[in-house]
């Protein structure tokens, strides 16, 4: 049988798969790592950098695996997600570009709590739990960002619990479209990121039903459009205003 930690180091490339760094010529400012490239004790840890492809739908972390590193992700998008009650799965979060994946686990634990796959072709930098462990302890400045990084995500998730826990299913079910769209955006009036009504759902905390249920509501009310998978929102101003009272939390 295939342990968790077998998934994990079989994903990664070997020795003769290591890419040179490329955080020094990196664009991508979101990146803690490339945010503090020129710190003097950051050249060992981006020189072991690891790059990895993953293709559409590919589980590149298992939960319950052991933790061997964190991942940033380079380019595309990916959906976090965690096992519930009954087995149930529940979508933690979606990353893009300059996000960590992975960071959960990272620390005292011993295994991932989560497990990420990719919605779309993905890069992925991995770095080494030891080694970036070893870095934090050497780098103030990049240790301060991934305190912040930590705090803010702390944040983020006291204020999403507590406004699931106080929401309707329509509201919650409005503030998954509305975080798609600030998460995604919308090319030719509908969102991005294509997604199954079962993924709104996995992510809204509720079921298929009640969101197909809901999105026929708000198209005849004209706030959403719909076509295919596709979905579009008419009225963002109105979907605002509709969950105000939560504290709409805009960069969540």
């Amino acid at each position: 049988m295939r342990t968790g930690t077998d998934y994990i180091s079989n994903h990664l490339p070997n020795e003769s798969g290591m890419i040179d760094s490329a955080c020094s010529i990196c664009t991508n400012q979101n990146c803690l790592i490339r945010k503090n490239i020129d710190s003097p004790n950051i050249d060992k840890l981006v020189q072991t950098r690891k790059e990895i492809k993953c293709k559409k739908g590919q589980q590149f972390i298992m939960e319950g695996a052991s933790v061997t590193g964190l991942f940033f992700l380079l380019s595309g998008k990916v959906k976090v997600l965690r096992t519930g009650l009954h087995g149930k799965e529940q979508i933690v979060r979606f990353a893009t570009p300059g996000e960590i994946i992975g960071h959960r686990g990272f620390g005292t634990e011993e295994t991932y709590p989560i497990s990420a796959i990719a919605l779309v072709d993905c890069t992925l930098c991995y770095f080494s739990k030891e080694l970036l462990q070893e870095t934090l302890r050497e780098t103030p400045g990049l240790t301060y960002d991934f305190m912040l990084f930590y705090a803010n995500e702390l944040n983020r998730s006291e204020i999403r619990v507590k406004s699931l826990s106080q929401m309707t299913v329509r509201e919650r079910v409005i503030d998954t479209l509305l975080y798609m769209n600030r998460k995604f955006g919308q090319t030719n009036g509908f969102s991005s990121l294509l997604l199954s009504r079962r993924e709104y759902a996995d992510y809204a905390g509720t079921t298929e039903e009640q969101v197909i249920r809901m999105f026929s509501i708000l198209k005849k009310e004209g706030l959403l459009l719909t076509k295919g998978k596709r979905v579009g929102i008419s009225n963002i101003e109105l979907l605002k205003k509709e969950i105000s009272e939560h504290n709409f939390y805009l960069d969540s």
